[in-house]
């Protein structure tokens, strides 16, 4: 983002993963960051402690964004571009209650929206979506290796043209969401992206088992915790690492006139793809230079067998790419979690 056209940035569960990330960034680009978050996500509070260290002109704020509208209302009028992260973001948990999922994903995106549009000064708005959005893609055609599962079709990975199918909880309020973002710079001229997200992954993710899978598996297999593998390990993803993510929000913001409205599939891209375990294990071995055990158990309800992003709308629009090799990653999030076992 060119500092001249933004000072302050408002980033709604920036104390997340990559929010935290996020406002490092902005932060060490001398920007003032409000931060608003509910604080309900493991490992937020390490992540406050570890921006605040930082210094910069940060502000941290309690906001839950599926009822607080008014705390919304006054910061939005108060900055240049807003990046909505603030979710639930487990398809587990939107099954075990739909209700809080639809509140905090498709609420309380409408209330951000809400809050911009109502706004004297109306920023432009980021909108971190989802892969889920196509659903488990039960009719694409799949063949197999001893390694991983792999498109029959679509040599460039799923595009933005791809039939939208939310097929959970989760997917049918992150859709929601996804699509009134788009409406909102549709019907009332707001500046509005939408990244509907592979896998992200790096530094300050305190992945679960039903969310930050790179992530989790490094710091399971890091402190001898239990691995469950559901399926069998052969799903592929495209993974892309925070730094990457980082720099495409920033082209975004620098060219949010040009792509205003626009919905991006953002990933590693076909370059960067690894099958969940078949692959991903040996490749964790070699890190941790040690036999990792695991367990297998029935698919999940949902799980795509390959999900990979089609990438090049974001490199012919934004001219970006992502440059973190999958190796690489990995090496830097397991040192991370190695020198920090203290943070799990």
């Amino acid at each position: 983002m060119a500092k001249a056209s933004s000072k302050n940035i408002l980033i709604t569960g920036g104390a997340g993963f990559i929010g935290a990330n996020m406002t490092a960034f902005y932060l060490q680009k001398g920007e003032a960051v409000t931060i608003l978050d509910n604080f309900s996500r493991p490992g937020v509070y390490k992540n406050v402690y570890w921006l605040r260290k930082l210094g910069g002109n940060l502000s941290i704020k309690f906001c839950d964004v599926s009822v607080d509208k008014d705390i919304l209302d006054y910061e939005v009028e108060k900055v240049d571009a807003v990046i909505h992260l603030a979710a639930q973001v487990a398809v587990t948990s939107s099954v075990i209650n739909p209700r809080e999922d639809f509140e905090t994903n498709a609420l309380g995106t409408l209330n951000v929206l809400e809050a911009i549009r109502k706004s004297k000064n109306r920023p432009p708005v980021i909108y971190s979506s989802t892969n889920k959005v196509y659903g488990e893609m039960e009719d694409v055609r799949i063949k197999s290796n001893k390694s991983r599962h792999l498109f029959s079709d679509f040599p460039h990975g799923v595009s933005e043209e791809f039939q939208l199918d939310f097929h959970s909880p989760y997917g049918c309020s992150k859709g929601t969401a996804d699509q009134y973002v788009r409406d909102y710079a549709r019907i009332y001229g707001l500046k509005t992206a939408v990244f509907r997200q592979s896998c992200i992954y790096g530094p300050r993710q305190f992945g679960i088992e039903d969310q930050g899978w790179v992530a989790w598996f490094i710091i399971a297999a890091v402190l001898g915790r239990p691995i469950v593998i559901y399926g069998d390990g052969k799903q592929v993803r495209d993974l892309l690492y925070i730094n990457d993510l980082i720099s495409l929000f920033d082209a975004t913001f620098e060219k949010i006139d040009k792509v205003c409205g626009e919905v991006f599939n953002i990933g590693g891209g076909q370059k960067f793809t690894i099958s969940v375990w078949k692959e991903f294990g040996p490749l964790l071995e070699k890190y941790l230079e040690k036999k990792i055990k695991v367990k297998y158990s029935d698919w999940r309800r949902g799980d795509q067998k390959v999900y990979i992003s089609d990438i090049r709308k974001a490199k012919r629009l934004l001219n970006w790419e992502p440059k973190v090799e999958v190796e690489e990653g990995v090496g830097r999030l397991c040192k991370w979690v190695q020198e920090n076992k203290e943070l799990f």
